[in-house]
């Protein structure tokens, strides 16, 4: 079902967006509507668009009413109530236009041109026109927040959220507008003598009966919308009451209680009893953020479905583990929620780090040297002014670079490079990062010099290797971060910039991920604790001169160059 909604979705949202693409045509005139609409109607009016269209409209409501029967309980999450009472709201309001259009020109062979259109709903019939617009509306919201919740699980979707934000806002925008333009100038070609009677008259081969049975056509389809809600309705309370003969306990952390029908899921009884459960998807088996570990009465329950055993297969879930969304118990059960209640898209599907697995990484610790000196005599209020200072100067050198600083201690900094893009990529980041962080601290140096009696300095080490990356830690303090022998390497680099006397110690193997030749720099082998080879290494005094390797982000480019 999942795979049906989201085909006849897509079918649907590609037909608005060639529909307001015409529409917007009416902002150069109405003859390019008109220029414009015959392409438009050579997909839309084939007998394989016809198709398309029209059984994508039918399943995808008959799936809206479907979800409505299904539901054991209305406690939704806003945007998942929006996109259910949108849906059920577009058949009813799609009903004139679609008898007005395609069924007059099917059935009774009468011209559907812009010009006939628009004047019917600029000049004769502006309330139907003003439903018109709140059905563009609602229609492409309702798209619009189906498509967002479903390519959010996609880790790509984030970096064309922005593109896809403006498309989303711009086309009905400019679908309206054009729509508005197209009717002020048929009212003004209305005036021309003739025109209005050869246009809307003359063409028109409907008779007074043809009309009234169009008429009964748009009433029938609406009685067929209404009919069909009563029925799931009626269907829904017929449910309830055989449910209510047998009940189930649901126990959850804290020994609380739920008692719902048999037949509910694990999530809908979440929601009822008001307990905070992630579910991203909105309970479509799409994700596997609802997931709980069965404590007892796992034996009882009924088998997971395919679509569950999928789900659960791709985040490596013990046997214990089900989908709340899925998972509807017919004897009593206790459960544990496995993820917190405000898991985002990131933790969604354990395709990303937050599901917590071994990867390569580059890690990049910094220490700012001498700090007691720096806060000693200060009052507190100046000390966390600085500190607040260095920590924006290094934090925003790292995020320009591409990478990730989940660590803040004391005067210290742990970040990490190529968590999504890889090792190689990751090694270039940090170097850039280490550059950047350097030269931004001169610049503030500078820029706080009346109040320092020395320049900021710091000591960087980087290391790149496999680590266990994932989120860690306990409820809103929950972040993601890495743990393993590179974290440890990286840290004790760090600290050999101490003896070195130098800004920046990065082992060789981050050199040569990252394609940077530092054979211009004194090269030592360093004793690391819990390893038996000595580990090369490249002592690098002056970091803010570190020539960039290819590849590296232009946000650090364009830092070098500033400080040049």
């Amino acid at each position: 079902m999942a795979l049906t909604r989201t085909v006849t979705g897509l079918v649907l949202i590609t037909y608005l967006t060639t529909h307001f693409l015409n529409h917007a045509l009416g902002l150069i005139s109405l003859a390019a509507m008109e220029a414009g609409r015959p392409w438009f109607l050579l997909l839309w009016r084939s007998p394989l668009g016809t198709v398309l269209l029209y059984g994508s409209l039918v399943t995808h409501f008959g799936l809206a009413l479907r979800s409505l029967y299904r539901r054991r309980n209305f406690r939704l999450a806003p945007w998942e109530a929006t996109q259910l009472l949108l849906g059920l709201a577009i058949p009813p309001l799609l009903a004139t236009h679609i008898t007005a259009t395609r069924i007059a020109w099917a059935i009774f062979d009468a011209p559907d041109t812009y010009a006939r259109v628009v004047i019917g709903f600029w000049i004769f019939r502006q309330d139907m026109g003003f439903l018109q617009m709140v059905l563009v509306v609602i229609a492409w919201t309702h798209g619009c927040v189906g498509l967002h919740f479903w390519l959010r699980l996609k880790p790509w979707y984030r970096h064309l959220t922005p593109w896809l934000r403006a498309t989303a806002l711009l086309l009905p925008v400019l679908a309206l507008l054009g729509a508005s333009q197209a009717g002020k100038e048929v009212a003004r070609l209305a005036r021309e003598p003739g025109w209005l009677q050869a246009t809307v008259l003359r063409p028109d081969p409907r008779s007074a009966a043809d009309r009234v049975l169009q008429e009964r056509i748009r009433d029938g389809i609406l009685a067929a919308v209404g009919a069909s809600l009563g029925v799931v309705l009626l269907a829904r309370a017929a449910r309830q009451l055989h449910e209510r003969r047998r009940v189930v306990r649901i126990t959850y952390p804290g020994g609380r209680q739920v008692t719902v029908p048999a037949g509910v899921t694990v999530l809908e009884a979440s929601r009822f009893a008001g307990i905070p459960h992630a579910s991203v998807c909105g309970g479509r088996a799409r994700c596997s953020t609802c997931r709980v570990r069965v404590v007892e009465g796992a034996e009882l329950l009924p088998p997971a479905s395919a679509v569950e055993v999928r789900v659960l297969k791709r985040v490596g879930a013990a046997p214990s583990v089900r989908l709340a969304c899925q998972l509807r118990p017919t004897r009593d059960l206790s459960v544990t929620t496995l993820l917190s209640a405000v898991a985002g898209p990131a933790d969604a599907l354990g395709h990303r780090p937050g599901a917590g697995r071994e990867q390569e990484v580059t890690v990049l610790f910094a220490d700012l040297r001498g700090f007691t000196q720096i806060a000693e005599r200060r009052l507190p209020y100046d000390v966390v002014f600085l500190l607040n200072q260095y920590f924006a100067a290094v934090g925003g050198a790292i995020t320009r670079s591409g990478g990730l600083a989940n660590q803040f201690t004391g005067d210290g900094v742990m970040a990490l490079f190529g968590v999504e893009r890889g090792p190689d990529a990751g090694a270039r980041q940090a170097l850039a990062a280490a550059r950047d962080i350097v030269l931004s601290l001169r610049g503030l140096s500078a820029a706080l010099a009346g109040e320092l009696r020395e320049p900021f300095r710091i000591g960087i080490g980087v290391h790149c290797g496999p680590a266990v990356v994932g989120r860690m830690g306990f409820g809103e303090t929950e972040y993601l971060t890495a743990v393993g022998d590179t974290v440890h390497v990286a840290s004790r680099l760090e600290q050999l910039t101490k003896e070195y006397g130098c800004e920046l110690v990065v082992s060789e193997a981050v050199a040569l991920r990252a394609g940077l030749d530092v054979s211009a720099f004194p090269r030592h082998e360093a004793t690391v604790r819990n390893r038996q080879e000595p580990l090369a290494i490249r002592v690098i005094a002056d970091a803010g001169a570190l020539a960039l390797p290819a590849g590296a982000p232009p946000a650090a480019r364009r830092v070098r160059s500033a400080a040049d």
